[in-house]
């Protein structure tokens, strides 16, 4: 079986935990890079990260990379790939570049030549050239530019992969599901220990705590960019899925989800129904001062509101003292995970915390913050108080 230069993007902070999936999947010749993992493997190495991984975006396989001096250069780049042995001329494409310091007048224009190698190396082959497709490509191609450097990718997982296909609202996700996912793997969540998240808004934390519980792959109910390449090996597909279905398995604790606005966990739940995670998860109206812990020596995580408008950030730091209270009341023994841009959170809570981790939501500068509730201390401190 072929062997193939592999980068596996993921969002920034996640890149250890993507390092750990990657090790456990039996992947060879890893190396962390910002924003991903680069390393070699073969096709059933592509399938099988696009299936489990529960923190990457993106499987890309590198086609080519080399200097250029000029728009011209890139073009001669692009040109030396057989592109025809990847993908036929009726399947539709689309480009994405990015750009770091690269020595380059336009990144558009840059595509604009990768494109028309690819269209020239068709039309020579067939006499044809494939057509473009901004919404809904069946093959995506990625070009990387850093200073004068420039590497080619095949996207194979198609849709990101953080679209596990289980979401039924269509508006933007405050949290994506691979940024859930690694917040659980972060705290060292493996579906052990009591789960629970008090502001669970449209529930993907719960719903990604019980795909880990049950050892669920993330990726079992969706289509990937690599079912339209040509080297696409159903046999070998239709094991590793069926592997993964084998795999799934009862969860040995409770998940609970509640959230004070009732349309939230009705979206929670319908979520929750279509990741096929209904059985697993308990969910509540309720504000979350007035929730209790489900189990001994278990683990919350969760991504309460922060304001934008000054009244609401007021209205925030107002609560936080009330948040610190209320933990170290009622879950002593829990650790506790609470993710915000939010930098004075753990201080305005007048708690601790023992990591603080850098991440980003979307573009939103974030931390991490966890905290052990140890048992005693603080609810002596507070009887003192």
């Amino acid at each position: 079986m072929n062997s193939y230069s592999l980068f596996v993007s993921c969002p920034r902070g996640l890149e250890t935990i993507l390092n750990q999936e990657l090790v456990t999947l039996g992947c060879e010749q890893i190396h962390n890079r910002d924003g991903g993992i680069a390393l070699t493997g073969d096709l059933a190495s592509v399938y099988k990260i696009n299936l489990h991984s529960r923190v990457a975006s993106r499987v890309l396989i590198r086609l080519t990379t080399g200097h250029f001096r000029n728009e011209n250069e890139i073009y001669q780049l692009a040109r030396k790939i057989c592109w025809p042995e990847w993908f036929d001329v009726d399947k539709n494409f689309k480009i994405h570049i990015e750009g770091k310091q690269a020595q380059i007048n336009s990144l558009n224009f840059a595509a604009l030549k990768v494109k028309d190698a690819i269209c020239d190396v068709f039309r020579d082959k067939t006499g044809r050239r494939p057509s473009i497709e901004k919404f809904r490509p069946d093959i995506r191609i990625h070009v990387f530019i850093e200073k004068n450097e420039i590497s080619v990718y095949l996207d194979s997982s198609g849709e990101a992969l953080f679209k596990r296909g289980y979401r039924s609202d269509t508006g933007e996700a405050p949290l994506r599901e691979n940024l859930a996912a690694g917040l659980l793997l972060l705290a060292g969540y493996n579906g052990s220990q009591p789960f629970m998240d008090p502001f669970c808004g449209s529930g993907t934390l719960a719903i990604e705590a019980a795909l880990i519980a049950t050892g669920t792959a993330p990726g079992l109910e969706r289509a990937f960019g690599f079912e339209k390449l040509n080297n696409y090996n159903d046999n070998l597909w239709q094991q590793l899925r069926r592997a993964a279905q084998a795999a799934i398995h009862q969860p040995s604790a409770p998940i609970f989800g509640a959230d004070i606005d009732s349309r939230l966990i009705r979206l929670a739940q319908d979520n929750a129904r279509y990741a096929g995670m209904e059985q697993y998860i308990q969910w509540q109206v309720t504000d979350a001062l007035d929730t209790r812990p489900n189990g001994k020596n278990g683990i919350m995580i969760s991504n309460p509101p922060y304001g934008v408008r000054l009244s609401e950030i007021q209205l925030l730091h107002a609560l936080y003292p009330q948040l610190g209270s209320w933990l170290k009341q009622h879950f002593a023994g829990w650790l506790i995970g609470m993710f915000s841009a939010d930098r004075d959170m753990p201080k305005l809570m007048r708690l601790s915390p023992k990591r603080k981790i850098p991440l980003f939501n979307g573009n939103l500068d974030c931390r991490l913050f966890l905290l052990d509730m140890v048992a005693g201390s603080n609810r002596q401190k507070e009887h003192k108080a």
